[in-house]
């Protein structure tokens, strides 16, 4: 049993990660994907470290911020992001079904996907950058929190959701299946572990939203696609870390 769920976390870093994994692996997306917010911890310590080191040295939030951003986009090679620019570009250039799915298997990037990504980075280095100066004592789980919240979110979507592309144009598409009830609490279990020690009650409310977000995204991706694809479970995991990091700001601004 170790031994499978260590092949289990193997995979999952050969799916969301840079990081070598080895060789040999031939586990399902839906077997790695419980490791989502395990990925997230290393993720979000990364780009934490990241933080914290460019700070000592430039003496800014904001250079940091960018630094821990770009330590977190070399880690992971910006897979979720452009998960994210490939839907703004296929929901906001496509009107049905096939057209969206179409423009979201495009491999170039147009206008609302470069605005997506724009407004989502640069919104999140001036949350940050804020957020570390407010609270650098508790920045570093902050930052692990974000990551490892919105990593459980896809998950959901990939319990409760039909994959979208059953027709043959993805690779994937014949070996995705349904989460099970277990690994989405195994899941779910690890992602909240650092949200307990960081012990913010604040941090505990901004998961509400996050919830409401995966809703409504599941609800939106159903209407227009009759499920998700890969690249739907990227913009749900980038708008509900940037969702998380902007509802603990307004919270500690204006209520604590």
């Amino acid at each position: 049993m170790i031994k499978r769920e260590i092949l289990y976390f193997r995979a999952a870093l050969m799916f969301f990660t840079r990081l070598p994994a080895g060789h040999n692996i031939t586990v399902g997306l839906q077997s790695a994907a419980r490791y989502l917010p395990l990925i997230g911890i290393l993720v979000g310590a990364t780009g934490a470290t990241a933080y914290y080191l460019g700070h000592l040295l430039f003496k800014d939030p904001y250079v940091a911020a960018v630094l821990s951003i770009v330590a977190t986009l070399l880690m992971t090679g910006g897979f979720h992001e452009d998960g994210l620019a490939d839907v703004a570009d296929g929901f906001g250039g496509g009107w049905t079904k096939e057209k969206i799915l179409e423009i979201m298997k495009d491999p170039r990037t147009g206008a609302y996907g470069v605005m997506a990504l724009v407004c989502s980075i640069g919104l999140k280095i001036f949350v940050l950058a804020k957020l570390g100066t407010l609270l650098p004592d508790q920045f570093f789980l902050i930052y692990v929190c974000g990551h490892t919240i919105s990593r459980v979110t896809p998950l959901f979507l990939m319990r409760f959701l039909e994959y979208a592309r059953l027709d043959g144009t993805s690779k994937v598409g014949a070996v995705i299946t349904p989460v099970s009830i277990g690994a989405l609490v195994f899941a779910t279990v690890i992602g909240f572990v650092p949200l307990a020690i960081l012990g913010v009650e604040a941090a505990w409310i901004s998961v509400i939203p996050c919830a409401t977000m995966t809703l409504y995204l599941g609800w939106y991706f159903q209407k227009w696609i009759d499920g998700y694809t890969g690249d739907c479970l990227g913009a749900t995991q980038q708008l509900n870390e940037l969702i998380f990091y902007l509802c603990l700001l307004a919270i500690w601004n204006y209520a604590l």
